[in-house]
């Protein structure tokens, strides 16, 4: 959720630390489910597998510096780990890049294709966190919820009344912007095809409450019968105003609700009673803060905000018609490299998702001049796999392209295969680093906010921008990324970059201050203000494990509570020769 003014100041210390252990809210004696709950036997979501995801949102956090705030390497991890899901599902998925975000990012929406166009119910969280932490409350929480509906949805193909549409935001903490700019980007008609919008934003926090956003709404019905068949009586979600991604539709005049569990607000001695939890403590004590792990998580609430949107969709979306067969397609390894005059192999890999095994016919779109796609076999039935031959001509296109895989059965599936094409001989040669020299501003370059500079504080090694990654003298994580393609077959690949460290720690034997370089998975070095130098310093690498492939080259810095280091960059190449 995005913080304003208004909560900014209230003090997390002041509130009381729960974990989902010892948070557990009081179940309320539960009365029989609504008739309409029994009838529409809307799916137990496994809040198992919803943990698991927030895991995955964890570990992804822990890789890149920490967080995963809009424009990160763990912002752009965090897409491709939900992208991948829901490929592997058989949904169709677009990355919509949000041109007017602070930080630079992807919305993703997802859109299962039961049910007629212009009726569609839309279910949004935003997915990114800020720098303090995590954000596995805020907001893995609500994205996670939604990633295990999406799948259930599509493992069970029900028969569908209206379009379910899923949107995972870039952005919210900077002021909404990546909802803001979806619904711009809408038309009229568009806009009018969305009958009813649902958020999720925290919804497992451990001194949370059952809050629903106007909760007295036609759009809120199907949430509030939920929570009210567990005995929970829900209260509207005040604090949440106007501070989450339904705002954006609401404001162009689409009806909204959603779920809520609360933030930095207080809980009051009435909810306390009705609820559980500590009274005049904030409802999640690790708001916007390190501390918002996995163990900042109410499972209790988690489980009952996952089978409320289960509801929902059942109720706003699905039929009662049998569910028809449906399968799923994907394709590994997703990408390879091969030279002019040679070819490279993949599995295309097919699994039933819902109803009985059919017969899949593969094909591919997308290749450049002088490449072909071949399957063997050229159909499968589902749950098999298929061996995928992409072979280039002498004379084909150089160059990095997408390739579309699609199974086609009863209906279509997708999934996507990235391709580069080198030179004769196997090696296209030269230098791969986009903006190198940090020239063009950020333009290539994935970077925290202010990273890239002219401030003079620190001067450049070469013409007037560098990478600057922290020297705040407090505690702050930078980060800088940029995703390179690597040729193959090349005989050399040298990594080089000139690094400054300037520091003001005394310590001749105590690394406080950290700088990491990372190839994909793979450290490289671990620089500190132990290496402060008095200029700067060329550091080359081998890089030649990298050949062939597209992979990310990172660097973070993380500074300690006091005494700044600065980690200063420039100059950056990967030369093939």
């Amino acid at each position: 959720m995005r913080r304003t003014t208004l909560t900014a100041g209230i003090a997390l210390a002041a509130a009381v630390a729960l974990t989902a252990s010892t948070a557990t809210l009081p179940a309320a004696a539960a009365p029989a489910p609504a008739p309409a709950l029994a009838a529409l036997a809307a799916p137990d979501i496994s809040v198992t597998n919803v943990q698991a995801h927030l895991s995955q949102l964890q570990s992804i956090a822990t890789s890149n510096g920490g967080h995963r705030r809009a424009g990160s390497a763990g912002y752009t991890a965090s897409v491709s780990y939900v992208k991948s899901k829901l490929q592997a599902a058989g949904y169709t998925v677009t990355e919509q890049n949000c041109t007017g975000c602070t930080y630079p990012g992807n919305n993703v929406i997802a859109e299962w294709p039961g049910g007629p166009a212009d009726q569609v119910i839309m279910f949004g969280a935003h997915l990114d966190g800020v720098s303090a932490g995590p954000g596995i409350n805020d907001n893995g929480s609500g994205s996670s919820v939604l990633l295990e509906n999406a799948l259930v949805l599509a493992q069970q193909n029900p028969t569908m009344t209206k379009r379910v549409r899923f949107a995972w935001w870039n952005g919210e903490e900077q002021g909404l912007q990546g909802s803001k700019f979806y619904v711009n980007s809408l038309s009229a008609v568009q806009k009018g095809y969305i009958k009813g919008y649902y958020n999720f934003d925290m919804v497992a926090s451990t001194n949370g409450g059952y809050f629903i956003n106007r909760v007295t709404s036609t759009t809120a019905a199907p949430l509030k019968a939920y929570w009210d068949s567990l005995g929970l009586a829900p209260e509207e979600n005040v604090e949440g105003q106007g501070r989450s991604d339904d705002y954006s539709f609401q404001q162009a005049g689409i009806p909204t609700s959603g779920y809520a569990m609360g933030a930095s607000a207080r809980k009051t001695s009435a909810q306390a009673s009705k609820w559980g939890g500590t009274a005049n403590a904030s409802y999640d004590p690790c708001y916007h803060a390190s501390c918002d792990t996995t163990s900042n998580i109410n499972a209790t609430g988690l489980n009952r905000s996952a089978d409320g949107v289960a509801y929902a969709i059942w109720d706003q979306a699905v039929g009662t018609g049998t569910p028809t067969n449906n399968f799923s397609v994907a394709v590994s390894p997703t990408s390879g490299s091969i030279a002019q005059g040679a070819s490279t192999t993949a599995t295309v890999s097919t699994a039933t998702t819902s109803g009985s095994a059919q017969t899949v016919a593969l094909s591919a779109s997308g290749a450049p001049s002088g490449v072909t796609v071949s399957f063997s076999p050229a159909s499968v039935t589902s749950g098999g796999s298929s061996t995928m031959t992409v072979a280039a001509s002498s004379t084909a296109a150089t160059g990095t392209y997408t390739i579309t895989v699609t199974g086609t059965g009863s209906v279509a599936r997708t999934t996507t295969y990235t391709l580069t094409v080198t030179g004769t001989g196997g090696c296209a040669g030269g230098q791969v680093v986009g903006n190198s020299g940090f020239e063009s501003g950020a333009t290539v370059w994935t970077s925290s906010s202010g990273v890239i500079t002219t401030d003079q504080g620190q001067p450049a090694r070469s013409g007037s921008y560098k990478a600057w990654l922290n020297g705040y003298g407090s505690s702050h994580t930078d980060s800088l990324s940029q995703s390179l393609t690597v040729p193959a077959g090349c005989a050399t690949y040298t990594l080089s970059f000139w690094l400054h460290v300037d520091t003001a720690e005394t310590t001749s034997s105590t690394a406080y201050d950290k700088l990491t370089v990372q190839v994909g998975s793979t450290t490289l070095a671990t620089y500190s203000n132990l290496t402060a130098a008095t200029g700067y310093v060329q550091r080359t690498f081998n890089a030649a494990a990298y050949a062939g492939q597209t992979v990310t080259l990172k660097f973070t810095g993380v500074e300690d509570a006091s005494l700044q280091t600065s980690f200063v960059i420039d100059d950056v190449t990967l030369t093939a020769s």
